[in-house]
């Protein structure tokens, strides 16, 4: 993993070396994750996580932009019923590309649309099971063998508006593809999603 990461920041600075008018961006905010589970009756609620997000701007023309980036994301998602409440948070360095369309307002500033793909790698697993006066943290390993599988890849979607000063005000939607479920997940698929709203500057 850590030679994929080293390597999207490779790209990253490689792609901002030939891009004209390179801009430079970061944003951080609030996660609301969840998980999505097909072949089952489960169903998750949103916990609560966050990010922090770095990317380049690169121009295509005036109306559109690539905006590679690095990004530490917080997922998960909880379960309460009358026996008490199940919560997993995990952290992941993603890493998008995504595809932006900027529409011009007055004042300089502009409304902003965009959505790419997306690899992710998990990095930190906690579970946290709450009933009663019982508490009980763990924390777990990603991996084939682990309670998680280690890598994920999906589609971003983002949209928000840009100030004229360069502050940034957003959202976005993650949506995993990628199913993260063990392999002794029988046919459960399990996949990421995420709702996100974020506060940034761009240069």
């Amino acid at each position: 993993m850590k030679k994929l990461f080293l390597s999207a920041i490779a790209v990253l600075f490689g792609f901002g070396a030939f891009a004209q008018e390179l801009g430079y961006g970061f944003k951080a905010g609030v996660n609301l994750p969840n998980y999505n589970f097909s072949n089952s009756d489960l169903e998750t609620e949103s916990t609560t996580n966050f990010h922090v997000t770095g990317y380049l701007d690169a121009p295509i023309n005036q109306m559109f932009s690539i905006q590679p980036g690095v990004s530490l994301q917080g997922k998960g998602a909880k379960l309460e019923n009358e026996m008490g409440s199940w919560k997993q948070n995990t952290m992941w360095i993603e890493v998008p590309v995504n595809a932006v369309a900027k529409f011009p307002t007055m004042g300089g500033g502009n409304f902003f649309l965009g959505a790419g793909p997306y690899a992710a790698f998990g990095i930190s697993g906690e579970n946290k099971i709450e009933s009663g006066d019982f508490e009980l943290s763990d924390e777990f390993e990603f991996g084939k063998d682990g309670t998680q599988k280690g890598t994920d890849f999906g589609v971003n979607f983002l949209a928000g508006y840009r100030l004229g000063n360069g502050l940034t005000l957003g959202a976005g939607y993650g949506l995993g593809l990628a199913d993260i479920a063990p392999d002794n997940s029988s046919d459960i698929k399990q996949t990421n999603r995420v709702l996100s709203f974020s506060v940034g500057y761009e240069l």
